[in-house]
């Protein structure tokens, strides 16, 4: 069966973010917390910068990245021991280098290095030959936030590259408001979408991106959802049948939709159970389970116990859940333009 995420649209922005320190909360005890269901916007510079894909250079028709073994989704850190934060500092680095230069990157979580001699193009660049992507962006949905200092957690998924399916590490990002201004249905065979754009308010500030979910810090509660507290249910405590979830699809703010749950795996880190949509209001809005919906927290028997993190393409009505409990474990650590290079 065809699976397809179904929580945000990548886009990206060269534009300046304002800086924040990550915010260590583990030990902290999450029994009770918010269950959101609003619009989260999310846009991010990476930390590092993440290979995109791989090209040949000029008439020589070499690509020196290539050539070293590096590929789609790896993340440079550094270069001849200077950190690397963007296409900018990249060149000027590499205008400065000696013939060859020492490259450390990421790959699938763990550090590598390697020697890359780069090409002159010809207009006097030095060029390793590949395209890059520093800042992200795009619109999801917030699943929960903890009363006692804000931190909140969405989408339920992490944000990553496309094709490569690697993750996209945060060096800094922030939280912004969102104003809904459509709905592409979903449809057989075709994933529908929320379509809106950043009011220019920021929220708060992101702290990390994890294969669970989006983790950050809003400056206040959101108004309105002060008094939305839920328990939180453990992995034994889902159990095939009714449920709802929260969410906000348009201009009318968020609301209860009913859904049920299916097939549960406690053992997977990411899709626990199926989710299938039953509300009729919100089948004839959004056609099921759309993009910009992931994050949606879902609620059973009083307790918060999930999230809706991805739609089935062959049947939008239908998609994934991951327990709650996998958000928190993860959190604990509270279309795109590339660059030549």
């Amino acid at each position: 069966m065809t699976k397809n995420k179904a929580a945000i649209r990548l886009t990206v922005f060269l534009t300046a973010i304002m800086i924040f320190s990550a915010v260590n909360v583990s030990g902290i005890s999450r029994d009770t917390l918010i269950a959101a269901g609003t619009p989260l916007g999310i846009r991010f510079r990476t930390d590092g910068v993440v290979i995109t894909g791989v090209r040949p250079i000029g008439e020589s028709e070499r690509s020196p990245a290539l050539d070293a073994g590096l590929r789609r989704g790896d993340v440079i850190t550094h270069i001849n021991g200077t950190k690397i934060d963007g296409a900018a500092s990249l060149k000027n680095v590499l205008k400065d280098a000696g013939e060859s230069v020492t490259l450390k990157y990421l790959r699938a979580g763990k550090e590598n290095s390697v020697t890359v001699t780069p090409v002159n193009d010809g207009d006097g660049e030095r060029r390793l030959g590949l395209w890059i992507r520093e800042n992200a962006s795009g619109i999801g949905t917030v699943t929960f936030i903890d009363p006692s200092d804000n931190a909140f957690a969405g989408l339920g998924h992490g944000i990553c590259d496309t094709e490569s399916g690697a993750l996209l590490p945060i060096a800094e990002g922030t939280a912004q408001d969102v104003i809904l201004t459509g709905i592409t249905a979903g449809k057989r065979g075709s994933p529908g979408e929320l379509h809106g754009f950043f009011s220019g308010k920021q929220s708060g500030k992101l702290t990390a991106n994890t294969f669970s979910g989006i983790t950050g810090i809003f400056s206040s509660i959101p108004e309105g959802l002060e008094n939305e507290l839920y328990p939180v249910g453990k992995g034994e405590d889902v159990h095939e049948g009714q449920a709802y979830i929260f969410t906000t699809v348009d201009g009318e703010g968020r609301k209860k939709y009913e859904i049920t749950i299916s097939k549960i795996d406690t053992a997977s880190n990411q899709k626990n159970f199926t989710v299938t949509v039953t509300d009729a209001a919100l089948l004839e809005k959004t056609g099921g389970i759309i993009q910009g919906m992931s994050g949606s927290p879902i609620i059973q028997d009083g307790k918060l116990v999930g999230a809706i993190t991805h739609v089935l393409v062959s049947d939008p009505a239908s998609g994934y859940g991951i327990l709650i409990e996998n958000m928190l474990d993860a959190g604990q650590t509270v279309t795109s333009l590339d660059v030549a290079a």
